[in-house]
């Protein structure tokens, strides 16, 4: 048995061909679940305070990752452990508590001083965005325990290679989303609570349609012919890419509050959470490179093809929200369906295109994660995303000390951490190869 169980394929190096198949599901499900993001935008952009409403729910949105960061890691850790009857089991228990506890995390943080630390000390919010961040927070409880109840689903989809048929449930809920969210908006059921119950709703459905689907895949799980890991065991495991996913959550943060310090943060934080919104889809489809990586044993060939791969996906990803700042789609998108003012159009161009290569630097980032996960070199990964918050912090730091402005420090901040995060990995699994660890 290789690393990683019984879940891989024989060390044979995947051609493009087969690389594309299993990441264009994966992509069209990470991209498409982004997108319900910008759709639900509309619907916090026509509350009372207009971009303060969606600046407040974006900020939200932050925190829910933040807490839900065990979702995340909690899929590479599935594909090394649940490929068993019994693993499964333990894992989808382990999976059902964590969900649980971050909820109730989330709840603590809706106390009214504790959200008055949360988003007006730390992240310097102004009052009327800090409001609508935190009913956005109380709002978003359920939806953080719904993220959770998906995850054993997806992952017997994943170890079963059936990435098309597990696209298929999130493809609905952003079908669902772009109905109730022009729907909301036409009734006037709008503002950030609105907003959250348009993101909910979709959810939950995804979620009971994600367990019909994934039924006979984990009917097809063989019985265990050894004893499983214990939930201990899997804990330890996912321990260090959860703090490592904390970090990445935390620098997403910690770019805001940048932003937030640097010149008409009122101005800057919306346009660059509008431009972020179709930003983070593509990029969110990139770090799927780490599902891909994990489908196959990671000698040197492979390696190779899977960076490779990872390159040209990370390209062609980061072209996709150039489009919508062209003549006539800038108009449509940001202007009539998001409502922002016009003669903000010239920073949300530049905002864009200072993004461009964010996607590339997520998908070479997550290639290595992959690659890591595989090996059980989770500390690997760990140490890389703490060089992705340093590298941002200090980033951050000299982006103020130079003036720049807030949408350049956010696309810099992001492109730079991710880039030095992979770099850090890379050296990190060369150095454990050298000293035969």
């Amino acid at each position: 048995m290789n690393a990683a169980g019984d879940l891989t394929e024989a060390p044979a190096v995947p051609s493009a061909g087969r690389l594309t198949r299993l990441f264009i599901p994966l992509a069209v499900q990470a991209a498409s679940q982004s997108l319900c993001y910008p759709l639900v935008a509309m619907v916090a952009m026509r509350g009372p305070n207009g971009p303060s409403d969606l600046a407040g729910l974006a900020q939200s949105n932050t925190v829910l990752f933040f807490l839900g960061m065990f979702a995340i890691s909690l899929v590479p850790t599935g594909m090394v452990y649940a490929h068993t009857r019994e693993g499964y089991r333990r894992f989808h228990r382990l999976t059902l508590v964590i969900g649980v506890l971050a909820g109730a995390v989330q709840a603590v943080l809706c106390i009214p001083w504790a959200s008055h630390i949360l988003f007006e000390s730390l992240i310097g919010l102004p009052p009327a965005m800090a409001a609508a961040a935190q009913v956005s927070l109380i709002a978003s409880i359920p939806l953080q325990v719904l993220f959770f109840s998906r995850i054993p689903y997806f992952v017997a989809m994943y170890v079963g290679k059936a990435t098309g048929i597990a696209s298929l449930a999130t493809i609905g809920r952003v079908a669902f989303t772009a109905l109730l969210s022009p729907l909301f908006c036409l009734v006037g059921a709008v503002g950030p609570v609105w907003a959250v119950v348009a993101l909910t709703l979709p959810v939950g459905l995804e979620a009971v349609v994600s367990g019909v689907f994934a039924r006979r895949f984990i009917r097809q799980l063989p019985e265990d012919t050894a004893a499983p890991a214990a939930v201990r065991d899997i804990l330890r495991f996912n321990l260090p890419l959860t703090v490592g996913g904390y970090f990445l959550s935390l620098a997403t943060i910690g770019v805001a509050a940048f932003i937030a310090r640097a010149p008409e943060p009122e101005i800057v934080l919306p346009v660059y959470y509008l431009v972020l919104g179709l930003a983070n889809p593509v990029a969110f489809a990139a770090t799927r490179m780490q599902t891909i990586t994990l489908m196959f044993a990671p000698s040197p060939p492979v390696r190779r093809r899977t960076l490779q791969f990872s390159i040209g996906a990370g390209l062609i990803l980061g072209l996709i929200p150039l489009t919508f700042i062209l003549p006539g789609a800038a108009e449509m998108y940001y202007v009539r369906l998001q409502n922002l003012d016009p003669q903000h159009l010239w920073m949300v161009r530049r905002t864009a295109a200072a993004l461009m290569f964010f996607p590339l630097a997520v998908a070479l980032r997550a290639q290595i994660e992959g690659v890591a996960a595989y090996l059980r070199r989770s500390v690997s990964v760990l140490i890389g995303h703490a060089a992705l918050l340093a590298t941002i912090a200090g980033g951050g730091m000299a982006a103020l000390a130079l003036n720049l402005p807030g949408y350049l420090i956010g696309a810099f901040c992001l492109t730079l951490g991710s880039a030095a995060s992979s770099a850090t990995m890379h050296f990190s699994l060369k150095l454990g190869e050298t000293s035969g660890r």
